[in-house]
């Protein structure tokens, strides 16, 4: 009795002699590891990822900067101009000490400023349909930070964003869906399947003048002291990318192109990344510093905008909102709860879809109530990046299909060797 008791009492800690040893839970997890890093680089350097969150963020943003400068075209000279009340010496002043970057402060003459604001406008109408997105794309950056730059008290929050992802949209690839440059592809790979496609793909006058003239005017510029070193180098590194990724497509277009194309690949997802990164660390900020306002603590916060003029565009509904503790309350707390929230929710999609949707709501009605629909827009076109590829491909469908004269196409498998809109550097 006694060895029976043992015997059993010994099997419930340890392996009874002659079974089988525990697997260990680390078996096999190199292996593991190893594919799984595998297929993340096959991922990211096989094609551009997120494509359809690259083309939400390129068309929100330019859709946000262009409607700002269309609506501020009468007062222009007033922000931005030489009737600015912060004048083009106290900008240059400053700009002295912080180094910021602007073509504005290379001459304070009316014709300059007319330019440079027609070229920003010019820009974000290219960004926005996407042609010849890798240009646009930079002169869309240099717009922006030459305008913003210039004035940097002008703004209500939405500039900041705008100012930031405008850098960010020069290491996307964002114009590979929803462009004229993928229609043009797409076009190119129908109409020379059965061609020597590279050949006649290289045949860009347009593009090529477009480098050129840009190459001239930088060269230009870089004589004249016009640009910091810091600057100069950045501007040149772009275009010498950019005619080096030309040159290997069209004499070396074999395994160079596709180390070339794996680079972009891998600087487009990087970017991606790096968005991604910024709009969490937006919402966590901003959060974890409103815990710590009395005002949010106690639930009161959103009552004194709703009683400000400059925020109650519609002071019937304002004062309305602003007249109920409860909704106050609600609004107040689910705004901390669901910032400091959102960037925990990246791991479950369910949860984060649902916190998606309530912060579009949210800023839509930032819009609606405070009157700051620029600010809202830029908002929303962030958040768009988390929406999902499903969810996008289903409206970018239902928009096709809503033109007049047009409907949806279904895109057919590509055959081995056939280039796509992948192979053009937009």
């Amino acid at each position: 009795m006694t060895d029976q008791n043992t015997s059993t009492s010994t099997s419930g800690y340890g392996a009874a002699s002659g079974s089988a040893p525990v697997p260990s839970p680390f078996a096999g997890l190199p292996r593991k590891v190893d594919a799984a890093i595998g297929k993340g680089l096959a991922r990211i350097t096989g094609g551009p990822v997120a494509p359809y969150q690259s083309a939400v963020i390129r068309i929100g943003f330019s859709l946000t900067w262009l409607a700002f400068l269309l609506r501020e075209w009468v007062h222009r000279d007033e922000l931005y101009g030489p009737d600015s009340p912060w004048s083009w010496s106290m900008a240059r002043a400053l700009i002295a000490t912080n180094h910021a970057f602007t073509v504005l402060m290379w001459s304070d003459s009316r014709a300059w400023f007319e330019f440079v604001y027609a070229a920003a406008i010019a820009a974000s109408v290219m960004l926005l349909v996407g042609w010849r997105t890798r240009t646009a794309s930079l002169l869309f950056m240099i717009g922006v930070l030459a305008l913003q730059n210039r004035s940097v008290f002008e703004g209500d929050g939405g500039d900041n964003v705008i100012h930031i992802m405008a850098i960010y949209l020069v290491f996307a690839r964002c114009g590979q869906v929803w462009s004229l440059d993928a229609r043009r592809a797409r076009r190119s790979a129908d109409r020379d399947r059965d061609r020597d496609w590279d050949r006649d793909r290289d045949r860009d006058p347009v593009g090529i003048v477009m480098w050129v003239v840009f190459a001239a005017v930088l060269a230009l510029v870089t004589v004249l002291g016009k640009l910091s070193t810091g600057w100069a180098l950045i501007l040149w590194g772009f275009l010498a990318a950019q005619a080096a990724w030309w040159l290997v497509r069209r004499y070396a277009p074999g395994e160079p192109r596709t180390v070339m194309t794996m680079v972009g690949n891998v600087v487009h997802a990087g970017a991606m990344l790096v968005i991604v990164v910024e709009v969490c660390l937006i919402y966590s900020t901003a959060g974890w510093y409103k815990i710590t306002g009395s005002r949010w603590e106690d639930g009161t916060a959103l009552y004194y905008p709703l009683h400000l003029a400059d925020f109650t565009p519609w002071p019937a509904l304002s004062h309305a909102l602003g007249s109920s503790g409860l909704i106050v309350m609600l609004i107040t707390y689910g705004t901390v709860a669901v910032q400091v929230a959102f960037p925990f929710t990246l791991f479950n999609r369910r949860v984060k879809n649902v916190l998606l949707v309530m912060m579009m709501c949210e800023h839509a009605g930032i819009a609606v109530v405070l009157g700051l629909p620029f600010f809202s827009l830029a908002m929303i076109t962030a958040d768009s990046v988390f929406l999902p590829t499903s969810f996008l491909r289903w409206v970018g469908d239902r928009v096709v299909r809503a033109l007049p004269g047009r409907r949806a196409v279904v895109p057919r498998q590509r055959s081995e060797g056939e280039p796509s809109a992948s192979t053009l550097p937009v």
